[in-house]
Order: structure tokens, then C-alpha cells, then sequence
């Protein structure tokens, strides 16, 4: 999971490349390109699996849906209210919905460990925002509208990592439940690319970008993701990617030239007792157990 934390971190500096490319494009080129290379990897798994899957279709659309929303949501959040605030406000929101979906769908209990790292998780992320000038203060309709599609893409976050997931413990193996969603995904994200997309053809830097934003954060960094999720719980999961804005952080002060004042090293830090918490709760632990007997 951390794994696809720090690739994913990536695409805020990775899009400063592309200053002429939309938001819109870059978010269906990464997770439309990505999302179809995880389903063309997983053809074999999906045709084994394909009674199944249809068996479970309505988890399986409502993955794809939210695959389809998260990206062109992400980066307009972005765009439109500033990097900071916008990947603070989906990263941190994502634990929140996740734990609620586990809760009332799933009929989990959440426990205290994961109320604490979601906490410290999202105080870390606020006080990254608070410390960063990246960007002048946007206008305040902007912001809101950039806060609401930041909402919007941490709820569609937790939900297909939900969908995902539950997938998973209905007897799906990992390929096929990541290949489905995200193929399912990636597919509906194609029209926007060709609507939207013909700057990543405008000059060689932008097409690398594309090229970059889709094979390494989302095609790898989601194949780490799959495995992070077949064996953690979702909330788990999603909390420990609170680690991606972390990661853009320090991106943005080694490449980007930015800075960091001592409030945002505070922030930083609260991210590595968020790591801390969840590999040491009860819950991380008793869920690696369960999974290691599951594979004997």
C-alpha cells in the first residue's frame, strides 16, 4: 500500500510537465490507460471468473462508476482550488467514507486504533495545507466548488476500494476483481480522452507525461494497491494512503523548489505515527493472520 502511496505522489509534480493539458484529460489518460492495462493483464483470471462477476455485477458496475468518477473529480479538485488543498481534501476524506461503508455495508466494527490513525491522518494533511504556498488563495466559490469535487472524489475513492475488496471476500481472486472494476473503469473513461486530450499530442513532454501518468502511478501503483487490499481491510487500506500527500510534499520541495515550514514537518511526522498504528493495531494483526491461514 505504501508502495502505491509514493507513485501516486507523484502525479501532482508529474503534471507541472503539462501545464497546457486539462485536468479532465489528465485524469482520464492515467486511470483510463492504467485501468485497461489492469484488465488487459487479468484476461485470463476475468474469463475463469466471468459467472461470477456477473453473478456479482452490481458491486462490479458500482466499482466501475466510481473508477470512472475518482480521476476526472481528483484533478479538477486540483485544478480548481489548488494542489494542496485539493489532494488533502480527497486523500483524507477517503478514510472517513471507507470505514462508514465497512460499518453500515459490511457491518464491521471499526475499532478505536482506526479512529485514531484517520485522525492523525487527516490533522497531518490539514496542516500540510495550511503550511503550503504553492498556489495564491483561490476565490472563494472556487474553493468551494474545489472542496465539493475533493468530497466527491474521496467518497468515489472509498468506494472502489470497497467494491474492490468486497469482491475479494466473495471468492474473487485479486486479478480478477481489480482487472473488472478498473477495466469496467477505464473503458468509460475513453470517450472523455478522445474529447479531451489532443494536448498530450502537442509537444513530446506532454505525451511522456501521459505516457508516465499511466504506466507507473495508476498501472503499477494500483497492482500494489490490489495486493494491499487482499490483505488489509479497506479502511486500513485507504488511511495508509493518507501517506500520498506526504510524498507529494517532499516532491515538491527536492524538485518543485517549494518549502516546508515547521507546522508542515509536524504534519509529516503525525503521517509515520499514522504507519505506526496500523501496523501495530490489533486489527492490522489479526487481519495478516487470518490472511496467511486463508493461504494454507
Amino acid at each position: 500500500m505504501l508502495v502505491a502511496s509514493v507513485l501516486w505522489g507523484t502525479t501532482g509534480t508529474a503534471a507541472t510537465f503539462a501545464p497546457d493539458v486539462g485536468p479532465l484529460a489528465i485524469g482520464a489518460a492515467a486511470l483510463g490507460i492504467g485501468g485497461i492495462l489492469q484488465a488487459l493483464i487479468a484476461l485470463p483470471a476475468l474469463r475463469r471468473a466471468r459467472l461470477h462477476l456477473s453473478s456479482h455485477r452490481g458491486v462490479v458496475l458500482t466499482g466501475g462508476i466510481a473508477v470512472f468518477v475518482y480521476p476526472l473529480a481528483f484533478y479538477s479538485s486540483m485544478h480548481i482550488a489548488g494542489v494542496a488543498v485539493g489532494t488533502v481534501v480527497s486523500l483524507a476524506s477517503a478514510p472517513v467514507v471507507s470505514g462508514v461503508l465497512e460499518r453500515v455495508v459490511d457491518r464491521k466494527a471499526l475499532g478505536r486504533w482506526w479512529f485514531v490513525a484517520a485522525a492523525l491522518g487527516i490533522a497531518g494533511s490539514v496542516l500540510l495545507v495550511a503550511t503550503s504556498d504553492e498556489h495564491p488563495v483561490a476565490s472563494q466559490t472556487a474553493t468551494m466548488i474545489g472542496v465539493l469535487l475533493g468530497l466527491v472524489a474521496g467518497a468515489s475513492y472509498a468506494t472502489y476500494s470497497w467494491a474492490a475488496q468486497r469482491l475479494m471476500t466473495q471468492g474473487l481472486g485479486r486479478a480478477a476483481a481489480m482487472g473488472s472494476v478498473f477495466g469496467l473503469g477505464g473503458v468509460m473513461l475513453v470517450p472523455v480522452l478522445f474529447v479531451t486530450g489532443a494536448e498530450f499530442f502537442a509537444t513530446p513532454q506532454a505525451l511522456a507525461v501521459g505516457a508516465y501518468m499511466a504506466l507507473a502511478p495508476m498501472f503499477v501503483g494500483y497492482l500494489a494497491f490490489g495486493y494491499g487490499l487482499s490483505k488489509l481491510p479497506a479502511s486500513s487500506a485507504t488511511t495508509l494512503t493518507l501517506m500520498e500527500p506526504a510524498v507529494a510534499t517532499v516532491l515538491a520541495i527536492v524538485i518543485v523548489g517549494e518549502s516546508l515550514t515547521a507546522m508542515g514537518w509536524v504534519g509529516l511526522a503525525l503521517f509515520g505515527f499514522v504507519l505506526v498504528i496500523l501496523a501495530l493495531s490489533p486489527t492490522a494483526s489479526a487481519t495478516v493472520a487470518s490472511a496467511r491461514r486463508s493461504q494454507h
